[in-house]
């Protein structure tokens, strides 16, 4: 029986930063089982453009949430929550600990922060089209189609607060999951998880000279003709595993839209932008230890992290 918080780590940084070389250290010292925290690598046969660990790795150190569910799929927030919670529950009846890694905030956020209506995902073309939807058929149709999906938050809405009622629905659609779920949710896990981030970063020039090297290694390392392999078997565009960075340039080049090296700038730039988004979140993150890893020796970063972990480990309760 749990008598106070669950302490927990988690490997934080924008992508490239080196977050999976050090994670591999840090577990093979701990004993410790990997979650990835990463939205692209819940995709089966998406494994260059995600920067997967190999296999060989993964039977040395068993990761968790990898290789879930088929890039046709729809994987949520709601998704990562309910999996993640219960492979922290077998990682610790096997008497091992669990080390989150990953670059993914929302699904940190998710799972350890709490999430509010605020912060959970939107779609300004969903919400018009239920607000349309709402004008045509009537608030009350609208209000039966949150009833059905959410009856707790139906009763709680009036039927012409439209613009309450769209946002629920629009909850469920983006998340898997509804609002009432959200918030009771929400409750459990706010006095379960004690989390310590560990976050690592560097100076932006030397983050963009590695992402810059990494996006080519993956071009010349097989990236194409992963791509190339999905769109044969029906895994195209259509599916949002498609649109992320990379498989949408590569895609685009496949189809004779782009030039291999449009593809790759493409690629580049897309990556950029997404760290600097990552980095944006993950300043908010309170309590985190940071580390510029261009600071350290290697040895020096990694007895460092080694240090604040063991540290956290201690201090928390007994299970």
């Amino acid at each position: 029986m749990m008598k106070g918080k669950l302490p927990i780590l988690a490997i934080i940084g924008p992508t490239a930063v080196g977050k999976t070389k050090l994670s591999l250290e840090i577990a093979e010292t701990l004993k410790a089982e990997v979650i990835s925290v990463d939205s692209r690598q819940v995709y089966r046969y998406m494994n260059v453009g995600t920067d997967k660990v190999t296999f060989q790795t993964r039977q040395h150190i068993l990761h968790h949430m990898l290789d879930v569910v088929d890039p046709d799929e729809v994987f949520s927030a709601a998704d990562f929550v309910d999996k993640s919670m219960a492979a922290i529950e077998r990682i610790m009846n096997r008497g091992k600990i669990p080390l989150f890694v990953g670059g993914t905030p929302f699904y940190y956020h998710a799972l350890f922060e709490g999430v509010l209506t605020k912060d959970l995902p939107r779609d300004r073309k969903l919400t018009d089209e239920l607000e349309k939807f709402a004008s045509k058929h009537g608030n009350q149709a609208l209000h039966d189609q949150l009833s059905a999906i959410d009856p707790k938050r139906a009763s709680q809405l009036h039927v012409n607060d439209v613009r309450r009622v769209s946002r629920a629905i629009e909850i469920y659609k983006l998340t898997g999951q509804n609002a009432t779920w959200w918030y009771s949710s929400e409750e459990k896990r706010k006095g379960y998880y004690d989390v310590l981030y560990l976050g690592l970063n560097r100076p932006r020039l030397l983050l963009f000279d590695a992402i810059e090297k990494r996006v080519h290694q993956q071009f010349d390392g097989g990236f194409i003709e992963e791509v190339e392999w999905l769109l044969h078997h029906g895994f195209d565009e259509r599916f949002p595993s498609m649109q992320g960075f990379g498989y949408k340039e590569i895609s685009l080049y496949l189809r004779g839209k782009l030039t291999k090296e449009e593809a790759v700038e493409g690629d580049i730039s897309a990556t950029k932008k997404f760290c600097r988004r990552q980095m944006t979140w993950f300043k908010k993150f309170l309590p985190t230890l940071w580390y510029d890893i261009s600071a350290y020796k290697e040895d020096d970063l990694k007895r460092n992290v080694l240090e604040a972990c063991l540290r956290h480990l201690e201090r928390g309760n007994e299970i």
